[in-house]
């Protein structure tokens, strides 16, 4: 067996994975102060398939070490872009709603990861398709999950 290698891609992905483990033991434990049981599924389901999505991971890159990985090369505005995106959907949801803001977040990660030339048929086509995407998570949410949102 190959000595294990310590890349910046290595340890990088190391670090990630166990911090997506805490991220799912900490809502886990927070979970447990919700009052409706109900109010508890979706976020300990989501936490129970990081932790072991994260911990399959991290044992993958212990037992494979590999170079590859990181952030390698790309553009640093796109990664930026949908981070400040998600991060903008997530702080407006309680004042403008979950259809404006999700308008945010779809708008940021489109753009982000649009590589190809912009025309007004490409971009009618996405902005349609946004809105019927976020249309029927809108009605999922709100009216067969009966889920209140903002």
């Amino acid at each position: 067996m190959s000595r294990p290698q310590t890349s910046e891609g290595q340890i990088g992905s190391l670090a990630v994975s166990a911090l997506m483990v805490l991220a799912g033991v900490v809502t886990l434990w927070d979970t447990q102060g919700y009052a409706d049981r109900d109010s508890q599924v979706f976020p300990q389901t989501v936490a129970i398939l990081l932790i072991i999505t994260a911990l399959g991971s991290l044992v993958w890159r212990l037992l494979h070490p590999s170079d590859n990985g990181g952030f390698g090369a790309g553009i640093w505005w796109r990664r930026l872009l949908l981070v400040a995106a998600l991060f903008a959907c997530a702080l407006t949801m309680p004042s403008i709603g979950f259809l404006a803001s999700g308008a945010i977040a779809f708008a940021g990660g489109l753009i982000a990861a649009m590589h190809d030339r912009w025309d007004a048929r490409t971009a009618l086509i996405f902005g349609l398709s946004g809105a019927v995407v976020m249309g029927a998570f809108y009605a999922l949410f709100k009216f067969v999950l009966m889920v209140p949102l903002p």
